[in-house]
């Protein structure tokens, strides 16, 4: 039983070697996970679910043979979906003496990593654990987040992301800029984008920002960087 809490962190593992032993249904939502994150995966295992068989074309490597420690060779982390109790333990064991990220799927106590239920709207991301204790009470709440925080954050992100880069450029000092992206927020501009008001998001961000500073101009700015 784990008695130590763990150590929240976003990985970034664009274009980084992941492996993935196991080519079910577990082993398929672990590697779209990882593909959208920008991973170079390969999965390992005798037989690929029909969705991996497809990105085993063009997408991912797949080594079509039963897991063997070498595998790990050059690997950031590892994955262990299988329904091999033993294997499952194998790769742990493997995995903990070359000092990797490693995860096994639904036994959290071999795991020095856990994935937390996510919402992603754009750049937002939001993560929701229970440590591994109720991965259903997890899921609920991410359904409720999901309720709760629409498209218009991403839509929201992608235009403070520009207005930050522009207020840079103009060199602001810190102070005021912090000011300002509170003011945004304080004034409701998320809640105007889920409505779709985009001339009263305009009408903000020019009382707060000055008359240079439009949703629209924004975006363009953001999409072009």
């Amino acid at each position: 039983m784990r008695n130590t809490p763990y150590y929240p962190v976003c990985l970034d593992i664009k274009n980084r070697p992941c492996l993935v032993v196991g080519g079910g249904d577990v082993g398929t939502r672990k590697v779209t996970g990882l593909l959208e994150a920008g991973a170079r995966v390969t999965v390992v295992g005798p037989e690929l679910s029909p969705v991996l068989r497809t990105l085993a074309k063009d997408r991912i490597e797949w080594r079509r043979k039963k897991y063997h420690s070498a595998d790990l060779d050059g690997m950031f982390l590892v994955f262990g979906a299988t329904n091999d109790e033993a294997l499952n333990q194998r790769i742990h064991a493997d995995a903990t003496g070359r000092n990797m990220l490693c995860n096994i799927a639904d036994r959290p106590e071999v795991c020095n990593f856990i994935l937390p239920s996510v919402v992603r709207r754009g750049d937002l991301i939001i993560a929701v654990s229970t440590s591994g204790k109720s991965p259903a009470l997890a899921k609920k709440l991410r359904k409720d987040l999901e309720n709760r925080f629409g498209e218009e954050y991403a839509v929201f992100l992608q235009m403070m992301g520009a207005v930050r880069e522009q207020l840079f450029i103009r060199e602001q000092e810190p102070e005021i800029r912090k000011r300002m992206f509170e003011a945004l927020i304080e004034k409701g501009l998320p809640e105007l984008l889920r409505q779709g008001d985009y001339p009263g998001a305009d009408r903000i961000l020019t009382q707060v920002l000055g008359p240079d500073f439009q949703l629209e101009r924004l975006l363009k700015v953001h999409q072009g960087s």
